[in-house]
């Protein structure tokens, strides 16, 4: 989410720093910041706002040559410079910058406010500084192999001592890239920011620690055991390095929700169970709530019809759901013990907003499920659930839908566990399949090519439809919405057992249908619906579980099978394919993928 540059060499680090952060501005940030070493003092400036806000804070910095600088995409603290990275020790004597989150920061920060530490931010990052500080005694590189033991969370890291000249780095579930030169070396949390300057990169993985100095730069795992450096090439031009080497901003964002997914359920599960740490302020209204209305657009409307979907099956709530530009305008006749709860990927869609006043102005607590922190939503609702899924660039939400999904699927679980409607036994099964689901979305992402293959023999369709039943139909209606909007193919999502209520004259031979076929429990009457579609000589891309494989590798002309998980999870591991099915359609039409016609990112307007 954040961007993390880092330099020590003989040019000005200064101009290294500010020109890299730059390159960087595409993953979105809402504060900045650098330190820099300059003979035995680290100078440190950081601004809320944009790089050029920063900028005007070094008119009087010295020159140096060993640095790192940071972007930061809030999650811990509200965007302001207290909270804008690096941070210090209690000392000033070493500095870090941060992406991604540390889970148990709070026990750490009580247990280091009882040694004497002082903190000034609100932020998790801020605990790490004062951490390496307990144990510092002359060697970065040492210190810093000693706190990984007590981090649980995300970090990629990036640290700094006034006494030394080497940069420590750490990557843990966060990505960083060593860039590699002549009498200096670099530091980045993307190949982008580096391509002015070098061509040769290290990549790192998960539990490495580099060693970074002019001199050269050394590789570690967390136990201090010297790795060897696998030194690659890349020879992008920059716009095709800020999408990360792919040829489109949407399939980069697809690529990422493993990622995005394992951020978002961090800090948010402990010892089998979801913690929602969040919701204590409105803790007595969760618990009398019997009734909830629930409102968004789009996409986000979507994940709101699993939401609701959810709320009803685990947590036994009466639940109302409509699309904003409907919800505001209706008139509802409130009950009593009711909450609200809104869905935005910007936090400022306008009918979303007004609809979060409106329940607001009548009492109703809100609950906001949004993405970015600081935003109207984030502010206005009683309580906010941040998603993790990081800046999205293309117009067409990917990695935001996902997110919000496993934000619905705790609060059900939590809800349920509140109400007194699953066992422990049961949650803990649900959240350990949560847990798994990250490497589940992998392994379907990494078969992409299989997707495409489907997709050169439907793209030239004029008309898709796609079918389901229970919640393999609200991710039908995901899937034939992402496939209209950046294929311009028209397209319609339909309950499976209503086909012979109308939708079945539209089926042709030239008209392919998505059949959704992973509820075990309706699996046969689905399949009924799909010999329907075949009748009237449809061809079917039939997308199911692989331990259905055996039994549904013939039904349809086309199939996709995903690693098996509870079908009440399903939209989280399909979506993926039908995204995937959605990008390579549109490719092959040749259309704006990033930008499709019409639409835009943030709707601020009714």
């Amino acid at each position: 989410m954040c961007g993390i540059v880092g330099y020590v060499g003989p040019r000005n680090a200064t101009e290294v720093l500010l020109t890299s952060l730059k390159k960087l501005e595409y993953r979105g940030y809402d504060s900045s910041g650098v330190a820099l070493k300059a003979q035995d003092f680290i100078y440190i400036a950081k601004k809320k706002g944009r790089i050029a806000e920063l900028e005007e804070a070094f008119v009087d910095m010295p020159e140096a040559h060993l640095g790192i600088a940071h972007t930061r995409w809030a999650t811990h603290g509200e965007p302001k410079d207290e909270n804008a990275h690096p941070h210090t020790d209690c000392t000033g004597r070493l500095a870090l910058v941060h992406n991604g989150i540390i889970e148990n920061y709070r026990e750490l920060k009580a247990e280091l406010a009882s040694h004497g530490h002082r903190f000034v931010s609100e932020t998790d990052t801020e605990v790490i500084a004062h951490l390496i500080e307990e144990y510092y005694e002359g060697d970065l590189l040492r210190a810093v192999l000693r706190i990984l033991p007590r981090l649980k969370g995300a970090f990629a890291l990036a640290v700094i001592s006034r006494d030394e000249n080497r940069i420590v780095a750490v990557r843990q579930d966060s990505p960083l890239v060593l860039g590699l030169g002549e009498a200096e070396n670099f530091l980045a949390s993307d190949i982008p920011a580096l391509l002015s300057y070098t061509k040769e990169f290290v990549i790192m993985e998960n539990g490495q620690v580099a060693d970074i100095s002019g001199r050269g730069v050394d590789l570690y795992d967390f136990d201090g055991n010297a790795l060897p450096l696998n030194i690659r090439r890349f020879d992008w031009d920059e716009k095709q390095a800020e999408k990360g080497g792919y040829d489109h901003f949407m399939l980069k964002e697809i690529m990422e929700q493993d990622e995005s997914i394992r951020s978002t359920l961090l800090g948010r599960v402990r010892d089998g169970a979801v913690a929602l740490d969040e919701l204590d302020p409105i803790i007595d209204e969760l618990r009398r709530a019997e009734r909830v209305y629930i409102t968004a657009c789009g996409t986000a409307y979507h994940a709101g019809l699993v939401g609701a979907y959810l709320l009803r099956h685990l947590a036994g709530l009466d639940v109302e759901i409509e699309v904003a530009s409907e919800f505001r305008y209706a008139k509802h006749h409130w009950r009593p013990n009711s909450l609200g709860m809104v869905i935005s990927q910007s936090g400022e869609t306008a009918d979303t907003l007004q609809a979060l006043r409106m329940m607001k102005a009548d009492g109703i607590p809100v609950i906001g499920v949004v993405n970015v922190l600081g935003s109207s939503v984030y502010r206005e609702a009683d309580v906010p659930l941040l998603t993790q899924a990081g800046p999205e660039i293309a117009v067409a939400s990917t990695k935001a839908y996902s997110t919000q999904l496993v934000v619905l699927y705790l609060f059900a679980l939590y809800m349920a566990r509140l109400k007194g409607l699953i066992t422990p036994e049961q949650e803990s099964e649900i959240v350990a399949e949560l847990q798994r689901l990250p490497e589940k979305i992998r392994n379907v992402l990494d078969r992409a090519g299989e997707v495409r293959n489907i997709a050169t023999e439907t793209y030239r369709a004029s008309d898709i439809f796609f079918i389901g039943r229970q919640v393999d139909y609200l991710l039908a209606l995901e899937g034939s919405l992402k496939l209209k909007e950046i294929s311009y193919i028209h397209s319609e999502a339909f309950p499976a057992g209503e086909l012979k209520h109308g939708p079945l004259a539209l089926v042709t031979d030239e008209t392919p249908t998505v059949g959704i076929l992973f509820q075990e429990d309706v699996l046969e009457k689905t399949l009924s619906n799909v010999a329907e579609v075949k009748a009237r000589r449809g061809d079917v891309f039939i997308l199911g579980f692989q331990r259905d494989a055996s039994t549904l590798a013939d039904v349809g002309r086309w199939a996709f099978f995903v690693p098996d998980t509870l079908p009440l999870l399903a939209p989280i591991v399909g979506i993926p394919v039908l995204q995937l099915f959605a990008y390579y359609n549109a490719v092959l039409r040749g259309t704006d993928v990033d930008k499709p016609r019409n639409l835009a990112k943030s709707v601020t307007v009714e």
